[in-house]
């Protein structure tokens, strides 16, 4: 048998796809904020996710 190729499997596989639609203003604030942080827009909305589950506490 041949060993297995390909990329090995992560610890945390991300599984979950979600779609949102934005105004433009709000995705122009969006890209601001990720530009002036250095972060991608996916980290973003994490880190908003995680703030609002923070605050429900």
């Amino acid at each position: 048998m041949s060993p297995r190729t390909g990329r090995p499997k992560a610890e945390n596989p991300l599984n979950v796809d979600v779609k949102v639609r934005l105004d433009s203003a709000t995705n122009k604030k969006l890209e601001d904020y990720c530009r002036k942080h250095n972060i991608t827009r996916t980290d973003a909305i994490r880190q908003g996710i995680h703030l609002l589950l923070v605050q429900e506490k």
